[in-house]
C-alpha cells in the first residue's frame, strides 16, 4: 500500500455502513444485544436522508376503526409491486410492521395522536381494506415529518446502548477474501485524512438509494448508492435496477417532495382545464392510486397538451379547499416547502408539481433475514457470508416493480430489526474476528490515489451533469428501445470521459469534497449503466418500468427478477424467480391479476 497513507485497523463484531433509518435500527438492535457495534457514516446520522421522509410508516394497527389488518396490507403491497414482490418477504414485513411500529412508539417516537391518544393514521395511495374495496387509514404519521421523528429517536437510542459512531468517514470498498466471504471495509476519515480498515464478523450495507443519478429528484445530494457500487465492484450482483420510482408530486421545478400525505388528507390534482383528471385513470381511488399510476397520468396530461404554466409542463396540486388549521397541524412541512420553493401559500392557491425521481426499488438482493444473496443458476438463494443489506440500497424484494407510499420507512425498520436478530444468531456461533491480511484494501487505496492525482480537462460537476441529463432524458417515466439505446450510448461515453479525462484540483486528504464527489460520481455512473441496460433488457411494462413499445405486463416471460453484474464496463444478466409462496399457512398466495385502481 502507498506509504504516504496512514492506515489504522479496527475490529468489531458488526460494522454498519450508513446511519439512516435502516442503519440506525440495525445499529440499535445489534448494540442492544451486546454485540460490539460500529456505525460508519459519511454524514452525521441525523443528516441522513431518512430525515426527509414525510408521509408516514405503514402498519395495520386499525387505530382509526376501519377494520384494517396485516393481510390487507400484504395484498396491497403485492398488488402495488405489480406481482414482482416476493410474497414470503412481504408477509414478513406486513406482519412485523405492527410490533415494529409499537416498539418505535415505546422508544419515544412522537407520533401524532387521535383524540383517544392512539397513533394517528392517515390514508395513502394504494392502501385499502377488504382487498381493494375501500381506502384504509394505515399510515402512522408524525405530522409530515415522520422520518425526522424516527431518525432522531433511533440515534438517541443507539447512543444509549453504547454503539460507536465513526461520523464523516467515507467507505471506499468492501474487503472480500478469496472464498467470497466479506471480512470488513476500508474507509477514509474526512476530518483528518487517515485511512481505516474495519474487520468484522458481519458488514451491513445501509447506504440508501442512488437518486442523484438523475437531474430532478427528491433525494439528498448524499444519495449516491455507494453500497450498490461496492457490491458491483466485488463481483456480486444487483437486482431489478430498471425499476426507478417517480414520485408524482415533486415541486415544480425544484423537485422537492410534496408528500403523498397531502392527497391522503384530501388534496387533489388538476390539469390546465381545471379537470380532476385522476378520475379517468383510476376511477375507483382517483388521486390515491399508486405512485407509478399517478406519475404516468400526470405525464400523459402534459404530453397531450393539458399541462399548466407557460410551458404546459406541470400540473396543480390543490389543498386550498382544506381547513387551514388541518393543513398547519398535519402538513406543516408541505406549506413551508411550497412557500420557499414555489412562492405559493398552499392554504390559498394550488402548488405546481410534476413527477420527479424518488425511490429505487432495485438494489442489493437479500432474503428476508437481510442476508445478501449471490444468485446463481444452480442456487438462486445462495447467501454471501459476512454481508447484509437493508433499506433502499437493498432489494428484499418487498417493493417489486413499484413501492407503495410509507412502505419505505417500514422496510427500514422491519429489516433493520431482522438483521439484528439474524446477526446475533450467526455471530454467537463464531469465534474471534478473522484478522485482515496486509494486502486487504490495497486496490481501493491505489484507486483513491490515482483519482486524487487526476489531471484531465473535465470537472467532476460537468461529467455529473451530463450523466444526470442523460438519465433524466432517456430513462424516465416512459421508455422506448430507441430512446434507451441512445441513452446507453451517452452513458458509455460519459463513463469514458470520467475514466480518461476527469480533473481534480484539490490534492489534499482533509475535507477534500472534490475527491468525495469524484468517488460518488464513479458509484453513480456504475449504477446508471446497469439501470439503463436493465431497462433495455426488460421488454414489458410493469410497475414503474413503462415501455411504450411493450405496453403490457408479460407474466409468461418476465415475472422474474433481473440479476445484473458489472465487470469492467461490461454488463451481464441472469434471472431469479419471484417467490410466489408465503412463510405461513395464515395467509394464501395472492395470484397475479390485472392491476387496476
Amino acid at each position: 500500500m502507498a506509504k504516504e497513507y496512514k492506515i489504522t485497523d479496527h475490529t468489531y463484531d458488526v460494522v454498519i455502513v450508513g446511519a439512516g433509518g435502516g442503519g440506525l435500527r440495525a445499529t440499535l438492535g445489534m448494540a442492544a444485544q451486546g454485540l460490539k457495534t460500529a456505525s460508519i457514516t459519511k454524514v452525521f446520522p441525523t443528516r441522513s436522508h431518512t430525515v426527509a421522509a414525510q408521509g408516514g410508516i405503514s402498519a395495520a394497527l386499525d387505530n382509526m376503526g376501519d377494520g384494517d389488518n396485516w393481510r390487507f396490507h400484504m395484498y396491497d403491497t403485492v398488488k402495488g409491486s405489480d406481482w414482482l414482490g416476493d410474497q414470503d418477504a412481504i408477509e414478513y414485513m406486513c406482519r412485523n410492521a405492527i410490533p415494529a411500529v409499537i416498539e418505535l412508539e415505546h422508544m419515544g417516537v412522537p407520533f401524532s395522536r387521535t383524540k383517544e391518544g392512539k397513533i394517528y393514521q392517515r390514508k395513502f395511495g394504494g392502501h385499502t381494506i377488504d382487498y381493494g374495496e375501500f381506502p384504509a387509514q394505515r399510515s402512522c404519521a408524525a405530522a409530515d415529518k415522520t422520518g425526522h421523528a424516527i431518525l432522531h429517536t433511533l440515534y438517541q437510542q443507539s447512543l444509549k446502548h453504547k454503539a460507536q459512531f465513526f461520523n464523516e468517514f467515507f467507505v471506499l470498498d468492501l474487503i472480500m477474501d478469496d472464498e467470497g466471504v466479506c471480512r470488513g471495509v476500508i474507509a477514509w476519515n474526512l476530518e483528518d485524512g487517515t485511512l481505516h480498515r474495519f474487520a468484522a464478523h458481519m458488514v451491513v450495507l445501509a447506504t440508501g438509494g442512488y437518486g442523484r443519478a438523475y437531474l430532478s429528484c427528491t433525494s439528498a445530494h448524499t444519495c449516491t448508492g455507494d453500497g450498490n457500487a461496492m457490491i458491483l465492484r466485488a463481483g456480486l450482483p444487483l437486482q431489478d435496477m430498471e425499476f426507478v420510482q417517480f414520485h408524482p408530486t415533486g415541486i415544480y421545478p425544484a423537485g422537492c417532495l410534496m408528500s403523498e400525505g397531502a392527497r391522503g388528507e384530501g388534496g387533489y390534482l388538476t390539469n390546465s382545464e381545471g379537470e380532476r383528471f385522476m378520475e379517468r385513470y383510476a376511477p375507483h381511488v382517483k388521486d390515491l392510486a399508486s405512485r407509478d399510476v399517478v406519475s404516468r397520468a400526470i405525464q400523459i396530461e402534459i404530453n397531450e397538451g393539458r399541462g399548466v404554466g407557460p410551458l404546459k409542463d406541470h400540473v396543480y396540486l390543490h389543498m386550498e379547499h382544506l381547513d387551514p388549521t388541518l393543513i398547519h397541524e398535519r402538513l406543516p412541512g408541505i406549506t413551508e416547502t411550497a412557500r420557499i420553493f414555489a412562492g405559493v401559500d398552499a392554504t390559498k392557491e394550488p402548488i405546481p408539481v410534476l413527477p420527479t425521481v424518488h425511490y429505487n426499488m432495485g438494489g442489493i438482493p437479500t432474503n428476508h433475514f437481510a442476508e445478501v444473496v449471490n444468485s446463481t443458476d444452480q442456487n438462486p438463494e445462495q447467501v454471501v457470508s459476512g454481508l447484509m443489506a437493508i433499506g433502499e440500497g437493498a432489494c428484499v424484494s418487498v417493493h417489486g416493480a413499484n413501492r407503495l407510499g410509507t412502505n419505505s420507512l417500514l422496510d427500514l425498520i422491519v429489516f433493520g430489526r431482522a438483521a439484528a436478530y439474524k446477526a446475533k444468531e450467526i455471530i454467537s456461533k463464531e469465534k474471534v474476528v478473522k484478522p485482515l491480511r496486509p494486502q486487504d484494501g490495497e486496490e481501493a487505496v491505489e484507486k483513491l490515489n490515482r483519482l486524487r492525482q487526476a489531471k484531465g480537462s473535465q470537472k467532476t460537476s460537468e461529467i455529473r451533469l451530463n450523466m444526470q441529463r442523460a438519465m433524466q432524458t432517456h430513462c424516465a417515466v416512459f421508455r422506448t428501445q430507441d430512446h434507451l439505446e441512445e441513452g446507453l450510448k451517452k452513458i458509455k461515453d460519459i463513463i469514458a470521459s470520467y475514466q480518461q479525462d476527469i480533473q481534480l484540483n484539490d490534492r489534499s486528504m482533509i475535507w477534500n469534497s472534490d475527491l468525495v464527489e469524484a468517488l460518488e460520481l464513479e458509484n453513480l455512473l456504475q449504477q446508471s449503466l446497469v439501470t439503463i441496460q436493465s431497462a433495455l433488457n426488460r421488454k414489458e411494462t410493469r410497475g414503474a418500468h413503462a415501455r411504450e413499445d411493450y405496453p403490457e405486463r408479460d407474466d409468461a416471460h418476465w415475472m422474474k427478477h433481473t440479476v445484473v453484474r458489472l465487470k469492467g464496463n461490461k454488463v451481464s444478466f441472469s434471472y431469479r424467480p419471484v417467490h410466489l409462496y408465503t412463510l405461513s399457512t395464515e395467509v394464501e398466495v395472492i395470484p397475479p391479476a390485472k392491476r387496476v385502481y
